[in-house]
């Protein structure tokens, strides 16, 4: 119910939304970033994420959530602010209305919470062709866990968070997943929308793919996206990404895949690419990435996450290689 979010329920807790109990939730994700760059290496102690949060239900049909961003490197600004804020009424398990600000229901990884993601950074493609990941907008939710099918569909603003609507057109997204087996789930996402300010003429069409494999200890997703169209830098890319330039046709895809080698230690590996600009040969912009590392669970509120960043660049090497490591604690 709150995978719009960035918390999810605990079906073995007790004081779960299942409940009227109030919780209160969050996460702080210290980072070091070392960066293999030509001359002096930058490098940087920072904060991906620091959030604070508050759910639980008023009436055994309506629930709330609210989230706030503390981190001073997300957003471009020092200041705490407005991360999720919804309301939502489940008339039934397939018809769950939400009404507020949250993240678009595109793509498995947007939806992935971020506290539980593999990798320390989101796939590059999400990042870049699902903007703004966060809006405001009223949305239908069907399914659960236990369901082979799972579905969502949003009319959003368009404009994304701490953004007033700035044209009289709205957008319209929905992603939709079908458990074949037990192992094997399949999704399809699209969005069509307006993004551009004071415009109601110039639209952009986006469509996505995936797959997830999870055969007892191996995880495997993997996820392919197609964008085309206007696009406004302005609303920024997903957790304080920087907006890259983009063509009128643009894709990428990535697959990852982890291990569990126990119930501490879990290797992971991901390869992914962006094309900025489908339409130009050897163009600079486009990216090739393969990411190696772990995950260490001290236990299910403490995560331990090293990562190096290969980046690969085929028209002009660029030494720009980066060694991440985040220490995370939910509560």
């Amino acid at each position: 119910m709150l995978s719009q979010g960035c918390d999810v329920d605990d079906p073995t807790s007790t004081d779960s939304t299942s409940t009227r109990a109030i919780k209160i939730f969050g996460y702080i994700q210290p980072e070091y970033d070392y960066n293999f760059t030509e001359g002096d290496q930058d490098n940087t102690i920072r904060f991906k994420r620091a959030r604070i949060g508050v759910r639980g239900k008023v009436l055994n049909d309506f629930s709330y959530y609210f989230m706030l961003e503390a981190s001073p490197f997300i957003g471009g600004t020092a200041d705490t602010y407005l991360m999720d804020a919804f309301v939502t009424y489940e008339a039934d398990n397939w018809a769950r209305f939400s009404v507020g600000t949250f993240k678009q229901p595109f793509s498995l990884d947007v939806a992935t919470p971020c506290h539980m993601l593999k990798t320390i950074e989101r796939s590059v493609v999400a990042d870049q062709l699902v903007a703004p990941q966060r809006d405001f907008g009223l949305a239908v939710f069907g399914g659960n866990p236990f369901n082979k099918l799972n579905y969502s569909v949003a009319v959003m603003n368009g404009t994304g968070l701490n953004q007033g609507d700035n044209n009289t057109k709205k957008d319209i997204m929905g992603r939709a997943t079908y458990k074949i087996t037990r192992y094997l789930t399949i999704g399809g996402s699209f969005r069509f929308g307006y993004p551009i300010p004071n415009n109601n003429e110039d639209d952009r069409s986006s469509y996505g793919g995936e797959v997830l494999l999870e055969l007892d200890k191996l995880r495997v997703q993997a996820e392919y996206i197609y964008d085309e169209g206007a696009y406004f830098a302005g609303a920024a890319g997903g957790c304080g990404t920087t907006p890259i330039a983009l063509g009128q046709k643009r894709d990428g895809a990535y697959i990852l895949a982890t291990y569990a080698v126990n119930e501490k230690f879990e290797p992971i590996f991901k390869y992914e690419y962006l094309d900025p600009d489908i339409e130009v040969k050897n163009n600079i912009g486009y990216l090739e990435r393969m990411t190696v590392g772990f995950n260490y669970f001290v236990n299910n509120k403490v995560r331990f996450q090293l990562n190096y960043l290969a980046n690969i660049e085929t028209v002009v090497n660029v030494d720009n290689d980066q060694l991440l490591a985040q220490v995370q604690i939910r509560f």
